[in-house]
């Protein structure tokens, strides 16, 4: 994953999360990067120093937290290891065992894993969404009823 620093046309700046260059493009092409601000879709790359990571700058962020910030730190490490003793990793299949967890398909349990977003529906992947497809387009096409 890349992180820029981003930039609207009302100067409001933010950071976006793209696994490429090209997905940022393509992203920003559909109409799906805009600022969290204002909303706007005019949104470009500010310009970012290089992230390096040394041992000497992790030693300077250690040094400069604060008693408070160690302790909370020390507390998520310690919940994030007392969540793997106790769930399952489920790895790409998150989603998938938290709905038959939802829906009782399955015993509740302590799960973690992987998700990513749900890729939209297009004429090139739709046979794939065969199912998905055609739930979308039943709701689209009887909206009145599904949404009074």
């Amino acid at each position: 994953m890349i992180r820029f620093s981003l930039i609207c046309e009302n100067e409001h700046e933010f950071e976006g999360w793209f696994r490429s260059n090209d997905d940022f493009d393509t992203q920003k092409k559909r109409g799906f990067v805009d600022c969290p601000s204002c909303g706007s879709h005019k949104v470009e790359k500010a310009l970012m120093a290089p992230a390096v990571s040394t041992a000497r700058k992790q030693e300077t962020i250690a040094l400069a937290m604060g008693e408070a910030q160690k302790q909370a730190l020390a507390q998520l490490k310690a919940m994030a290891e007392k969540v793997r003793e106790n769930a399952d990793y489920v790895g790409d299949k998150f989603a998938e065992e938290a709905r038959k967890i939802h829906f009782g398909e399955t015993d509740a349990r302590g799960i973690y894993g992987e998700a990513t977003l749900a890729l939209p529906v297009t004429s090139a992947n739709r046979d794939r969404y065969a199912d998905a497809a055609s739930a979308l387009d039943e709701i689209a096409n009887n909206k009145s009823e599904v949404y009074p």
